[in-house]
C-alpha cells in the first residue's frame, strides 16, 4: 500500500534537495582554508605541545640514591687530590688481567669484587676500601685509585698500592 499524500511528498522533497545540497554544496563546509594547510608539508612550522619544549622537574624523574651518595664525605684535602696513577703500554682487557694477578699477589690485600666490563677492581688495603680502575687512552691504559665516588683515592694505602703494581707491570 503506497500513500500520495502530500506530506509524504513534501519529505520525500525535502529530503531529495537536502541530500543534493549536501553532497554538491556542503563539501566547502570541511574545506580548510588557512594558510598553513596550502604549503607542502615539509614547509609546514613545526608544533611542539608546551610540556614536551623543556625537561621535566617531577619527582618521578628523579634518581634514586646509591651506595656511593651515602658514603662518608672525604676530607676536603681530598678534594682537590691529584689522581694516583700510571699508564703502561697494552690493551686494556691484557692490562686488566695483569693488574689482577699482581693485586693477587699483594700481601693484605683483599679483592671484594671484579669488574673487567667496567675495569675496576673493588680493593681493601691497609684499612682503605678504594677501587683500581683500567682504563684505555691514548696512550695505553691508566691504572689509577679511585674512591667510590670516582675521585682520586686519598691515604698512605692507595699511594703504596699504586706503587707496587707500578712496579710489577712496569709502568
Amino acid at each position: 500500500m503506497r500513500f500520495n499524500t502530500p506530506a509524504s511528498s513534501l519529505v520525500r522533497a525535502t529530503l531529495v534537495s537536502a541530500v543534493l545540497v549536501g553532497v554538491l554544496g556542503g563539501c566547502h563546509w570541511f574545506k580548510k582554508d588557512s594558510e598553513l594547510y596550502n604549503d607542502d608539508v615539509a614547509a609546514r612550522p613545526l608544533e611542539v605541545p608546551p610540556d614536551l619544549d623543556r625537561p621535566s622537574i617531577d619527582a618521578a624523574m628523579k634518581m634514586p640514591p646509591t651506595a656511593s651518595a651515602n658514603a662518608p664525605a672525604a676530607p676536603v684535602a681530598g678534594a682537590g687530590a691529584t689522581p694516583i696513577g700510571f699508564t703502561v703500554p697494552g690493551e686494556r682487557d691484557a692490562i686488566f688481567a695483569k693488574v689482577g694477578d699482581a693485586l693477587a699477589a699483594q700481601q693484605g690485600l683483599t679483592i671484594a669484587s671484579r669488574a673487567q666490563l667496567l675495569g675496576t677492581y673493588d680493593v681493601s688495603y691497609e684499612g682503605s676500601d678504594f677501587l683500581v680502575r683500567v682504563t684505555k687512552t691514548d696512550a695505553g691504559v691508566y691504572i689509577s685509585a679511585v674512591d667510590p665516588r670516582g675521585l682520586p683515592a686519598t691515604g698512605e694505602a692507595p699511594v703504596k698500592l699504586m706503587a707496587a703494581l707500578k712496579t710489577a707491570l712496569g709502568g
